[in-house]
């Protein structure tokens, strides 16, 4: 697969068997599991589940995921997800680990993902949901030059409740 490029202080790459510790780590947080399919405080087995479905995205047709890395340590996870791809629209969505956060690593990795994501055929616009609570992911998206369309009253069910969610474009 052609990856992103690295941007600032990132380069985003393919998922191998090492972040498995990476999938347990971000399934310690808890919000992480809640919007995604990661479990909560998974299990090896279950990180390992977790990681080759990341790895089979692309030739599901589901999107493509990869992993955040910072000087060669993986700080969190980025994909952009083509279930809209219908519409024309691909879907960014990242996580960073708790203990990875504050230091640009979400901002430098859409940086790196949205010239990636504007190659692939039939994207015609990148789209970013973020909590309205969330400020460190709305901060990177602003940074990342993303731009706030408006909230969206009751639009994701996140943890079984259905959230507001703040609607960001690529620039």
């Amino acid at each position: 697969m052609t990856e992103p490029p690295a941007h600032g202080s990132v380069a985003l790459r393919e998922f191998t068997e090492a972040d498995i510790r990476l999938a347990r780590e971000l399934g310690q947080d808890p919000y992480i599991p809640l919007i995604g399919k990661l479990p909560a405080r998974p299990t090896r087995q279950e990180a390992e589940v977790w990681v080759r479905r990341q790895q089979s995205a692309r030739a599901e047709g589901r999107g493509f995921a990869f992993v955040i890395s910072a000087n060669e340590t993986a700080v969190g996870t980025i994909g952009l997800w083509l279930r809209k791809l219908s519409e024309g629209i691909g879907i960014v969505g990242y996580s960073i680990s708790p203990e990875q956060r504050r230091r640009g690593f979400a901002t430098d990795a859409l940086k790196a993902i949205t010239p990636f994501a504007w190659t692939v055929t039939g994207i015609e616009r990148i789209e970013l949901y973020i909590e309205p609570w969330n400020r460190g992911s709305v901060r990177a998206a602003e940074k990342a030059g993303y731009r706030n369309e408006g909230l969206l009253p009751a639009h994701h069910e996140i943890g079984g409740v259905l959230r507001d969610m703040l609607l960001y474009v690529s620039p």
